[in-house]
């Protein structure tokens, strides 16, 4: 695992997450981490081919799956099934806490009959976008129980495996009970749409965009545009491309040593003191406290 990308989310181009593996010839990370209003993994849409489980262990906090806000108090887990759109919010100026998961689900895949009968019918059904489990009832708590237990288990990949097939089975259960598991409908062709539009904003982002250049790049009209950002991240493209931007200038602040005119010019704004303004606004200081902030408490990361 690379320490400097814990809790952090890296994504490529497309928009995709590049998860960030406590072993990589092991597809599973674990990480007890924590959200709190203005930190950089908060707010941060993306999606990956693996099963993201989040438990809350203390405070309040939030998910966006697709566009729809899940609210999560202490007690809590979601489940985020595979290629979803999705992050996580603060939605209290409180910290919340939390264990969170990213794995591959191939990892259960030890037949095809497995494959088929098991595994399958969760991550390509289009009705099980998440899963959630409260706090007030049996199935919530016995989940409670076994994602609080990953991070002692985290170094053995047997352990996380049974884990996880535990794990997968109070979710096929649950997913029965709802009655989602008998589905099989098409793909949401909105959600294809934003993440063609996602992958254009991260390949062009240095550039001047239009609204109807974001639009084209996923062959949709201006408002339909407007109106699938809006589903899925709570924002207008324009927003979203300004966030953008800020998180790259974040990300060359976190890794490099390149002055602020420089950073400016390769993230796409116009100016030094406009970026610096805006990047005030969106992380509560200023890009060089940013940096000395990153630079100062980098070295207390911790496995």
């Amino acid at each position: 695992m690379d320490k400097m990308k814990m809790g952090l989310i890296v994504k490529r181009d497309d928009g995709s997450e590049v998860v960030n593996y406590d072993d990589p010839s092991f597809p599973s990370y674990v990480y007890e981490g924590w959200v709190k209003p203005k930190v950089t993994w908060e707010r941060v849409p993306h999606y990956h081919k693996d099963i993201e489980i989040n438990t809350v262990t203390s405070g309040q906090m939030a998910y966006s799956v697709n566009g729809k806000t899940i609210i999560l108090n202490e007690g809590d887990t979601i489940i985020v099934n595979a290629n979803q759109i999705h992050y996580s919010m603060s939605i209290t100026e409180e910290k919340a806490k939390y264990v969170i998961c990213v794995i591959d689900p191939s990892i259960l895949m030890s037949t095809v009959a497995v494959e088929m009968r098991y595994i399958r019918p969760i991550i390509d059904n289009p009705d099980i976008p998440y899963l959630r489990f409260r706090d007030l009832n049996e199935d919530a708590e016995r989940m409670y129980k076994l994602v609080t237990r990953l991070p002692e288990l985290r170094h053995d990949p047997f352990e996380v495996t049974m884990q996880f097939f535990r794990i997968w089975k109070l979710m096929l259960h649950y997913s029965q009970t709802i009655g989602v598991l008998e589905k099989d409908e098409g793909t949401d062709q909105h959600m294809l749409s934003f993440k063609s539009m996602m992958h254009f904003l991260s390949e062009n982002y240095q550039d001047s965009i239009t609204l109807d250049e974001i639009a084209a790049s996923a062959n949709v009209s201006k408002s339909l545009c407007n109106i699938i950002f809006h589903k899925y991240v709570g924002e207008s493209p324009v927003n979203y491309l300004m966030h953008l931007r800020l998180r790259k200038v974040a990300e060359y602040l976190r890794s490099s040593s390149l002055n602020i005119s420089d950073i400016t010019e390769l993230t796409g704004f116009k100016g030094v003191s406009y970026m610096s303004e805006s990047f005030k606004k969106y992380f509560g200081m200023t890009p060089r406290e940013y940096r000395k902030d990153w630079t100062r408490n980098s070295d207390n990361v911790t496995g």
